[in-house]
């Protein structure tokens, strides 16, 4: 593990291989670990570099007013710092907004994107109710020891066939979150919406999504892939949300097919 200081904030990353960079966010209640599988299979091509998030892993708590703007920000000073050259960013579920929230204010700071089981912000891809059941749901839960909730989610996560190990490898690394990282985020950016951007991306951009997706469906994908002009979109079959970890080497393919056809 890296750590550098941005904006008054120590961030922590992981860093692996060599070749154009390419940036991966996690989502929300994990840290850079999630993408161990990436960090292994993508740096023979690329130089891979996983942060962890403000409130997350081995970075600093951010204040509880952090906004979404100001999380977009650090994400650019991060880069300015790790990664001078314009990187590929991929950003997972909450880190896709994350993604576009950095597209919104730094646009000129990308190369391309791979949003991976993505949503244009909660409030710009779901019903209301299903927003303000999720933004409670996750509230409630930072008063709620890890072990009771935790359990929850996995189902939503992967599907029947993921590797127990995995689930398991996923289930530690998401209960072991920051209560108060997680509460400044959730205010941040639990009500995101960022239909707005989605039109305005001019560079290459992947959708990647998988088949059985229960969090962000696929009619959440067609709908991103609608509003983002010449974006691609691309389905794994048989596999649930976090398909970077459920079929690493499915998902690896994609994304490096994806970036070698682009330029690196």
């Amino acid at each position: 593990m890296h750590t550098v200081e941005v904006s008054g904030l120590r961030i922590g990353y992981q860093r692996a291989g060599q070749g154009p960079p390419l940036v991966l966010l996690h989502g929300a209640y994990e840290d850079s670990r999630v993408w161990r599988q990436q960090l292994e299979g993508l740096s023979r091509e690329f130089t891979v570099i996983a942060w962890d998030a403000p409130g997350c892993g081995l970075s600093d708590d951010p204040p509880p007013d952090f906004t979404g703007r100001q999380l977009g920000d650090a994400l650019a000073g991060f880069l300015r710092d790790v990664a001078p050259r314009k990187p590929h960013v991929l950003g997972l579920s909450w880190g896709s907004g994350v993604a576009l929230e950095l597209y919104r204010g730094h646009p000129h700071m990308v190369a391309s994107l791979v949003l991976a089981s993505a949503y244009a912000g909660w409030a710009g891809s779901l019903p209301p109710e299903e927003v303000d059941r999720r933004y409670a749901q996750i509230l409630a839960e930072l008063d709620q020891p890890p072990e009771q909730f935790i359990p929850v989610w996995m189902p939503t996560l992967f599907t029947e066939r993921a590797d127990p190990a995995v689930v398991d490898e996923f289930s530690a690394i998401m209960a072991d979150f920051h209560p108060a990282g997680m509460r400044a985020l959730l205010s941040a950016s639990g009500r995101a919406d960022y239909r707005d951007v989605l039109p305005t991306i001019s560079v290459p951009t992947l959708l990647l999504y998988g088949e059985r997706d229960v969090r962000s469906p696929l009619a959440v994908a067609r709908d991103m892939h609608r509003q983002i002009p010449g974006a691609q979109l691309t389905v794994i079959p048989d596999v649930g949300h976090l398909a970077a970890a459920e079929t690493p080497h499915a998902f690896n393919a994609e994304v490096r097919r994806f970036l070698h056809s682009i330029g690196d």
